[in-house]
């Protein structure tokens, strides 16, 4: 592997003794692993019917090493939503920021997800999470990442720091800044990190983190957390944008928390004027554990509570969509999901509780997709497929995992099948997949056509 060569003397420089061991670690093959996403199987459940060779992660509550063998990128449960794919380190962070149901959540630079995802596993569709990406491309990932999570109770937006900022003052009980870097700790698995690593580029990202950081800390309540985290050994971008960001903002702490084998401390002795306690924040290295570089820091806000007067969400449904939508629900469902609805041009959301108004905001996804109108009926979407269990629809269709029939239904393929006509939730081993609507013998498929398998298996 061709590493840079300023990366390699500032990394001589900064680790000596342990440089060997860090340099001799680029040899090892990437630790690969998954997320369980306990919002749609609880984790004894998925033990007993995981079909990779996994093993627990130490630091994350859902975390599992899988094989390099196993291809849970290209299986069913992947298209269930019951696992994400993540980099071990990562899950690190999501752990850290220890969102509770019911609390108000930002995950400001937040695709393509995994971070978001864990948060919302932990909310358990409770309280208020916003997701934010400022690049539209991957805004449009993230919206994708919380829709095949089965997440009711997340917002995605498209927008600046600075934008979220004006809107949301002192609001948020946890914010979360992964925040754009340098990614040397991504070096490993990246090439494209490796090829456009620059020492320039390490003083940008620190001159950007500062200014991010800036519109958390705004938005953040008094006595909330602050986690911030980037995938970079470069201090330059850890302790000394921490060290920084509080000399510029002394309400805020370094707060400590627990941490695993393998975790390191924050050196103080790579920067210039530390903040205090700055050894308390947390660096993981690939020489040291199972995983890719991180760095994590927790800082608690220290004010005295304001009034911000927010403005809370006005949303307008259109009465006879609704109408039809409460037909669907009437006939297909065995609840009415309560709360907001709101409808963008043709499209039916269901807000979350506690959500501003996101007037003139750019907005990916307002919040829990319902579905689509055409022609005077009502569409569900595959996010609300992707979010429901057997026993709140009507019909249901179970696929077995080892069965021909899922490959063709992932495939987009109609199936075979007999009962009352109508809308079918389709399930694998018991897990939503999508839906199907029966008529004549056969199930219709309604599997997104972007998301659906080609070629042979």
């Amino acid at each position: 592997m061709n590493l840079p060569e300023n990366f390699l003397t500032k990394m001589k420089n900064l680790l000596q003794d342990e440089y060997d061991d860090f340099v001799k670690s680029y040899q090892d093959e990437k630790s690969l692993a998954l997320r369980v996403n306990s919002l749609k199987v609880p984790f004894d459940d998925f033990l007993q019917k995981s079909p990779f060779t996994i093993e627990k992660i130490p630091w994350v509550t859902e975390g599992y090493f899988y094989s390099e063998n196993d291809r849970p990128g290209k299986h069913p449960f992947h298209d269930a939503g019951l696992y994400y794919i993540q980099e071990p380190s990562a899950m690190a962070v999501g752990e850290l920021v220890d969102p509770k149901p019911g609390e108000k959540v930002l995950d400001l630079c937040a695709a393509p997800g995994g971070k978001t995802t864990h948060l919302a596993s932990k909310m358990n569709q409770q309280g208020f999470l916003l997701s934010n990406e400022i690049h539209p491309a991957r805004a449009k990932i993230l919206s994708q990442n919380v829709e095949r999570m089965g997440i009711k109770n997340a917002v995605v937006t498209n927008e600046t720091p600075e934008r979220l900022a004006e809107r949301f003052p002192s609001f948020f009980d946890r914010i979360l800044v992964d925040a754009p870097c340098s990614g040397e700790g991504m070096f490993r698995k990246d090439e494209e990190a490796r090829e456009h690593w620059s020492l320039e580029s390490v003083e940008h990202c620190h001159v950007r983190q500062l200014e991010i950081l800036k519109h958390a800390a705004a938005m953040l309540k008094p006595e909330g957390r602050l986690v911030y985290s980037t995938c970079t050994f470069s201090p330059e971008e850890n302790e000394g944008t921490i060290s920084r960001f509080l000399e510029e903002h002394p309400n805020f702490e370094i707060e400590e928390v627990p941490t695993y084998k393998g975790f390191s401390e924050g050196r103080k002795e790579w920067v210039t004027n530390p903040a205090d306690k700055i050894e308390k924040t947390i660096r993981l290295w690939p020489h040291l554990m199972k995983g890719e570089g991180h760095y994590i820091a927790v800082l608690k806000k220290k004010d005295v509570d304001v009034d911000p007067h927010l403005k809370l969400a006005q949303p307008k449904v259109d009465s006879n969509m609704l109408k039809h939508y409460k037909e669907f629900a009437k006939e297909s469902l065995n609840f009415v999901p309560n709360g907001k609805y709101v409808t963008f041009n043709d499209q039916l959301y269901l807000l979350p509780d506690d959500s501003l108004s996101l007037h003139k905001l750019k907005v990916v996804r307002p919040g829990w997709h319902l579905g689509t109108f055409k022609k005077n009926r009502f569409e569900p979407s595959h996010a609300l497929a992707l979010s429901l269990k057997g026993n709140e629809v009507k019909n249901k269709w179970n696929l077995p995992l080892d069965s021909k029939e899922i490959i063709s239904y992932l495939k987009g393929e109609t199936l075979q099948a007999t009962g009352d006509k109508g809308w079918y939730l389709v399930e694998v081993d018991g897990f939503s997949i999508g839906w199907g609507k029966l008529a004549g013998n056969c199930l219709k498929n309604h599997y997104p056509k972007g998301l659906r398998w080609m070629g042979n298996f």
